[in-house]
């Protein structure tokens, strides 16, 4: 009887194996502790993290699982455009922190097999600012402030292209392409980003999983060599987000007149710490919805409410919304937002 002997590993294999346990071995010895970097402030663009849709803001901000999609999910999670059904117009406004007036207008259409297809116009416009100029005091050796009675205004605009298609009956995708401009006084700078957006239904009652990327894109200059402001370009980097969420139905009996959504949501920004996202939404006979949510770790939000009013008329839908989103120190903000389907 002929005894064969095992098979031989691969010295090349065996040698990275022996190097990787070694190496692990080594750092559990030394005990290298990851470097403790805080990333907060190496993105611009800051304007793209504003989410105007105060369906999405009252559940603390957890966009990327909401399932009932309208032409708002443009702003949040695209892959969930694949449930608008034939046609839906969202106006919103947002009085935004320090006066501050954000407004976006989506509109969505389904091309039956071809997917839903949504074009989007997002603007944040800073009012009038005083414009002060530095004046050096000989006499007393200093700097000071002094106001020119100039005025100069800053805006920021985002205009995108947008797609989703439901690939199965569990699965959905989507997409933004967005055209991008901040101005500033006379500077100004232009850019392009790309979002991206998953919705999977588990089969597990209305368990559904969801991902989002937003914000790919390139760094962008603010200016380049100016005599007036002495300064070298500036490379300003985009907010590129991760996030990832699930959602459930609850009280969702076939006819009934309750459902109650609960949401929570993962985030991992670029530019800040991990965050968490949490949110409840009950609604009636599908006309009145109530809406809560807290935002963890975050320097000043916090919890977040709101609601909301659907009433079907000749034929189409019109739809109210409003949210409150705490800011702390920062007071408050208030959301309102328009929507037709039809």
């Amino acid at each position: 009887m002929t005894i064969k002997s095992p098979p031989q590993m691969p010295i090349r294999a065996l040698i990275i194996f022996t190097a990787l346990l070694t190496a692990s071995a080594l750092q559990a010895q030394i005990g290298i502790a990851p470097n403790d970097i805080e990333r907060v402030g190496q993105s611009g663009w800051q304007f793209l993290k504003i989410n105007g849709d105060p369906r999405q803001a009252a559940l603390g901000g957890a966009f990327t699982a909401i399932s009932r999609g309208n032409a708002n999910a443009v702003l949040g999670n695209p892959a969930a455009l694949a449930n608008v059904e034939h046609f839906d117009l969202q106006l919103n406004r947002v009085s935004w922190i320090a006066d501050l007036t954000h407004q976006s207008a989506v509109f969505a259409a389904n091309l039956g097999g071809f997917g839903v297809v949504a074009v989007s116009v997002v603007t944040l416009d800073y009012g009038e600012m005083a414009e002060t100029v530095n004046n050096f005091l000989e006499t007393e050796n200093r700097t000071e402030a002094v106001v020119t009675g100039r005025f100069f205004s800053a805006r920021d605009l985002a205009a995108g292209l947008s797609y989703a298609r439901r690939i199965t009956d569990r699965l959905s995708i989507g997409g933004n392409a967005r055209w991008l401009r901040q101005e500033i006084a006379e500077l100004s700078m232009s850019n392009w980003s790309l979002d991206f957006g998953t919705m999977y239904y588990t089969g597990f009652k209305s368990l559904r999983l969801a991902m989002t990327a937003r914000n790919f894109g390139p760094d962008a200059h603010l200016v380049g060599w100016s005599e007036e402001y002495q300064a070298e370009p500036d490379d300003i980097r985009m907010p590129i987000d991760f996030r990832v969420g699930v959602a459930m139905d609850f009280l969702n009996k076939e006819n009934g007149p309750h459902l109650m959504t609960v949401v929570l949501e993962g985030d991992h920004p670029n530019d800040g710490q991990e965050k968490l996202h949490l949110g409840v939404d009950y609604t009636l006979e599908d006309k009145v919805s109530l809406r809560g949510g807290y935002k963890f770790n975050y320097d000043e939000q916090s919890f977040t409410f709101g609601a909301g009013v659907n009433h079907a008329l000749r034929g189409s839908k019109v739809e109210v919304n409003y949210a409150y989103v705490d800011f702390g120190a920062l007071k408050q903000v208030h959301m309102f937002s328009f929507g037709l389907a039809f």
